[in-house]
């Protein structure tokens, strides 16, 4: 098994499985500090070289950059320079009528000095409200910093291809779109897809496995509702339901699983191999607190989906109800389901 590598643009190679962040940011479970630092380690060793994080998930920087500074005591500069950084720029709601251009290059050197490299591989933008404030300002800003030296690549998450036209000013500034999609979200089927193709912006995928509901251990279980400590399970409990109900998504798992046992793999693995395989899509995100189950995530390199898998696969999605609208359009209703277990002002607290 060898991890496949994507080339984002001329020389800036990632692995196809990208290492989630969201899940240490707390709010996901308890776990040991030291232990995940170690686990991300594990995690470049078997070829995953690539992160994500984002200057709001409360401490993952600062615990990458730990990882990369052990990886660089360890092992030498060349073997950290192996680890490709992507993190997020996503300016609190409440300073976006405010926020000044010298506001934005403290937000990445803060991002810098957690990390502990000199240059972001990867800067991933969002603007909760785009009629707050000047967005475009903010976007030149870091295209600036990007001429500096500070940022290498840039990036966008959680937009649709309407609100990413406007700062796209030229087929080398965006080089990816970091949305939702997976086999229970199909929005970012269609015009989304089409719009990054004709503009050269690759897709990230999170929620690839639906912060565990895609797994083997829901597999024949009662529905739970939606009460939930975790917040990936509240999340992703609502995108179920948008799906078609509990009883269409256990369909889905039994389909997943009786392919699976063809492919002596887990039904995750096909979920992600299915991912991998959509058009413009460069890579998933898999949002692994520990490197417990990264042997099983690696499968997915060791698979091909069959026509007759893809097919029996896409006979439940087509029973699919949802979740409608345009990528990100239901959690941009603040006021909404989706919306309301949003934090906005994470770099407040």
């Amino acid at each position: 098994m060898s991890v496949e590598r994507f080339e984002l643009r001329p020389g800036y190679s990632i692995s196809r499985v990208i290492k989630g962040g969201w899940q240490l940011a707390g709010g996901h479970g308890s776990f040991n500090r030291e232990d995940a630092v170690a686990d991300m380690e594990q995690f470049v060793e078997r070829g995953v070289t690539t992160f994500d994080c984002a200057d709001i998930y409360t401490g993952v920087e600062e615990m990458i950059g730990d990882a990369v500074d052990s990886i660089r005591r360890q092992s030498g500069t060349v073997a950290a320079k192996q680890v490709q950084v992507h993190t997020k720029l996503v300016p609190d709601l409440d300073a976006l009528a405010t926020i000044k251009p010298q506001d934005i290059e403290s937000i990445v050197d803060r991002s810098l000095a957690r990390l502990r490299i000199d240059q972001l591989h990867l800067v991933q933008f969002y603007w909760w409200d785009r009629s707050i404030g000047d967005p475009l300002a903010a976007w030149d800003t870091l295209r600036t910093l990007r001429d500096k030296g500070k940022i290498l690549h840039l990036g966008c998450t959680n937009w649709d291809q309407n609100a990413m036209s406007s700062f796209v000013q030229d087929t080398q500034d965006m080089v990816s779109a970091q949305v939702q999609y997976s086999l229970l979200d199909a929005r970012p089927i269609g015009d989304f897809t089409q719009w990054c193709g004709r503009n050269q912006v690759k897709i990230f995928c999170y929620g690839v496995l639906a912060g565990g509901f895609l797994t083997p251990h829901w597999l024949g279980k009662e529905d739970p509702g939606f009460q939930f400590e975790n917040r990936s399970l509240i999340k992703y409990r609502l995108i179920i339901e948008d799906f078609g109900g509990w009883s269409l998504f256990q369909n889905l798992l039994t389909v997943l699983s009786d392919i699976a046992a063809d492919s002596a793999c887990t039904l995750s693995t096909v979920a992600m191999r299915y991912m991998l395989d959509q058009p413009e899509v460069a890579a998933i995100i898999i949002g692994a607190r520990t490197a417990a189950n990264l042997g099983s995530t690696l499968s997915v390199f060791d698979i091909t989906l069959s026509a007759e898998d893809r097919q029996r696969i896409e006979e439940v999605l087509a029973q699919r109800t949802g979740p409608q609208g345009a990528v990100y359009e239901l959690e941009k209703d603040r006021n909404g389901p989706h919306g309301r277990i949003m934090k906005y002002n994470l770099n407040a607290e």
